[in-house]
């Protein structure tokens, strides 16, 4: 295998702590046999040595995609669509379809990523699974029903969903729900300290170092994901891959992680729902059942996750982005 220098153009770095920047900081560690760096924005002080792009976002990367066209041509660039992308800017954002226009070759992060491209474009994307480790599933308490929700509140991941079905539970139910992620929408933010304050069962935590989130999600009995609008959350491996069955919105993103017959989806947007969801898994006439349902689904999906897929998949992306 020829050793190339391989530059990751991320939106987010380590300071955003959020699903570009951990996919980013994977990918470069998986590149080990290459040489792979992060940018921000691309051409740096190094680029006159780089042999491969790999673009995270064809809109917020658009700048650094049509800077490599210019220079390189198509050879070696390839762009990677996320949920916004996907399920918004493509319709409708110049730079965004320039990106795909651009790009030698497309991914997308879950199974039902391509079908939501323009027909020209289809047969030049691939899909490539994130990843995670497995992990041990921890002790959880038989005292009440702990669930955990992952993600920074803004619009696209929709928290007011979580915090309307908090508010229909009621405090007897034995459901506690935790939620981690920073306030990006300061509006939100203060949504979820009213939630809080009127639901005792509901716990806003902020951001969370993803050590420690990991633990919480290996802990809890569900994971809720209640996005609008979905590339392919890694946060669903991670529940899937520590034991934690997932309650999703029915969105493309979702469905094309969980499959098309999760029994664990609930419509977008639909807080009573989630709500009647929460309580069957903890009911004591449905409760066991239907979790150990979900448990199993969950870990029929788990090899689609594990890390030697993604790897493989990767250098075979970088490989053809070379030699075409």
């Amino acid at each position: 295998m020829q050793k190339l220098r391989v530059v990751i153009v991320s939106p987010a770095l380590a300071d955003a702590n959020n699903g570009n920047w951990q996919t980013a900081r994977r990918w470069q560690q998986m590149l080990s046999a290459h040489s792979a760096r992060i940018v921000r924005q691309w051409p740096d002080a190094q680029a006159d040595d780089d042999d491969v792009m790999l673009a995270l976002h064809a809109r917020r990367s658009a700048d650094s995609v049509q800077a490599w066209h210019d220079r390189q041509g198509p050879r070696g660039l390839g762009v990677v669509l996320t949920g916004t992308d996907l399920y918004r800017d493509i319709a409708h954002d110049p730079q965004a379809q320039r990106s795909l226009a651009l790009a030698h070759s497309l991914v997308v992060l879950q199974g039902l990523g391509v079908q939501s491209l323009p027909p020209e474009h289809q047969a030049k994307a691939r899909v490539i699974f994130q990843s995670t480790g497995s992990r041990m599933t921890l002790p959880k308490t038989a005292r009440h029903l702990r669930v955990v929700m992952v993600g920074h509140l803004r619009e696209e991941k929709d928290p007011l969903t979580l915090m309307a079905a908090a508010r229909r539970l009621p405090p007897e139910a034995g459901v506690f729900i935790d939620h981690i992620g920073a306030a990006l929408d300061p509006a939100l933010g203060q949504a979820a300290q009213a939630t809080q304050a009127q639901c005792p069962h509901y716990r806003w935590l902020g951001s969370v170092p993803h050590a420690q989130t990991l633990q919480r999600i290996q802990r809890a009995h569900l994971l809720v994901h209640c996005s609008r609008m979905e590339g392919g959350a890694h946060v669903l491996m991670e529940a899937i891959c520590s034991g934690t069955p997932v309650l999703a919105s029915r969105i493309d993103g979702n469905v094309g992680l969980l499959g098309e017959d999760y029994a664990g989806y609930f419509e977008p947007g639909d807080a009573q729902a989630l709500a009647h969801l929460l309580q069957a898994c903890r009911s004591p006439q449905n409760g066991p059942s239907l979790m150990a349902h979900l448990r199993h689904q969950c870990a029929l999906r788990a090899p689609l996750f594990e890390p030697q897929a993604e790897r493989a998949a990767l250098h075979r992306w970088v490989q053809d982005l070379w030699t075409i």
